[in-house]
């Protein structure tokens, strides 16, 4: 046989060894979880990972007679046409044209990335990143490694945000009557000013009523951070008996408003939003203009305190979270997938992730998002940076 045709046979079973797996690892998922009426059949779920898994790797449409020659299910065309059917009537895949094969929907992207994150294992050895990282004179410059490490290793966008001034501690609030309705607030943080903001109240309020609704807030909030405080002053809003209550409620609404506008103090590196152009669009889904001008808004200093609101929004706890296509809030972002992870400093935590299509290839991803992040923590926790060559010849003299 030719050495061609041997490798053929050769990439082709290997292929289909990875499917194998992925659709043994499938099958013992279910197993474990039990059947559910909520739940896909199991041999529903086997096919939807190995059509997203294809469709991630060539980008075309999978047909239901290359399922069933290479899947590895042991199922005729018929039979996963039928299963295709019953996918695509629950919203799990779609089909571009009457003649073409399937593609994954956003809920079938959900279930495929779901997969992997249960069986998601622990950050590999991160040394060799490390010792980039380290390369850097400053936390700053670490920080700006870590976005171009991740872009380097992904093809995507690679951001970092600092970490937030929201840890900080909640230490003074004070309510200062200017000229008309309007009030200036302002919020005091470790002995630092962080936050003032001009407020127009609509009604003109005695000085004394301004100093007994702060040294209210003062009381309460004394020991908090700037996050638990905002927390705190949304869920009070929210209480019946804060409405009956004048003086509270308009403390309260003050303090709300001036957390909710603070500019963001945190640094937000971004590299990589030439890799948008190369790979954001696929024949179902082009990406509309405003899209990439917002995305490069994003990348280029002029919107990143949308970045940082936005993730916000997602990042409830630490470790991986992954946001696909319809699950962002904002529309114009739907064309992509979102996958962020934290990191710790030693004092407070930060978070690195990546945007990109949809279509991304989210086990490599999500691997190294996961590594970068876990690599970030240990530079900045267990070691300072080193300095740059330059310095190093000054402190120990000539090579």
């Amino acid at each position: 046989m030719s050495a061609p045709g041997v490798a053929g046979l050769l990439r082709n079973a290997r292929r289909a060894l990875a499917y194998g797996i992925l659709a043994s690892v499938m099958s013992r998922q279910s197993a474990r979880q039990g059947t559910t009426s909520a739940d896909l059949p199991e041999r529903s779920r086997r096919l939807l990972a190995v059509l997203t898994q294809e469709y991630v790797d060539h980008g075309s449409p999978v047909s239901s007679r290359w399922l069933a020659a290479h899947g590895g299910f042991g199922l005729s065309s018929a039979t996963v046409r039928h299963i295709l059917a019953n996918l695509e009537e629950a919203g799990y895949v779609s089909q571009p044209h009457t003649s073409a094969g399937r593609i994954p929907t956003d809920l079938g992207y959900r279930c495929y990335v779901d997969l992997l994150l249960e069986h998601h294992r622990a950050a590999r050895s991160t040394s060799a990143v490390e010792a980039r990282l380290r390369q850097a004179g400053s936390v700053n410059g670490v920080l700006s490694n870590v976005s171009h490490e991740l872009s380097r290793v992904s093809h995507h966008l690679g951001f970092v945000l600092a970490p937030t001034n929201a840890v900080a501690g909640f230490e003074h609030i004070e309510f200062v009557p200017l000229d008309g309705t309007r009030i200036l607030v302002l919020v005091t943080a470790h002995g630092q000013q962080v936050c003032h903001k001009v407020v127009d109240i609509g009604e003109q309020v005695r000085r004394r009523e301004l100093e007994q609704g702060a040294n209210y807030l003062n009381r309460e909030f004394s020991g908090l951070t700037l996050g638990e405080v905002r927390a705190s002053v949304i869920e009070r809003l929210r209480q019946e008996q804060v409405l009956y209550d004048e003086l509270l409620s308009r403390s309260l609404r003050l303090v709300s408003s001036t957390l909710e506008d603070m500019v963001p103090h945190e640094s937000v590196f971004v590299d990589g939003a030439t890799f948008l152009f190369d790979e954001v669009s696929d024949d179902e889904c082009p990406v509309p203009l405003a899209t990439m001008r917002a995305l490069l808004s994003i990348s280029m200093m002029q919107e990143k305190h949308r970045l940082v609101r936005l993730i916000s929004e997602y990042l409830g706890t630490d470790g991986l979270t992954v946001v696909i296509g319809a699950e962002h809030s904002a529309a114009d972002l739907r064309p992509f997938s979102l996958i962020i992870s934290t990191y710790f400093d030693g004092q407070q935590t930060g978070t690195v992730g990546l945007i990109g299509p949809r279509r991304m290839r989210y086990s490599r991803a999500i691997a190294a998002v996961d590594n970068v992040s876990h690599a970030v923590s240990r530079v900045l926790v267990n070691h300072a940076p080193a300095p740059p060559d330059d310095a190093r010849r000054t402190q120990h003299g000539p090579a």
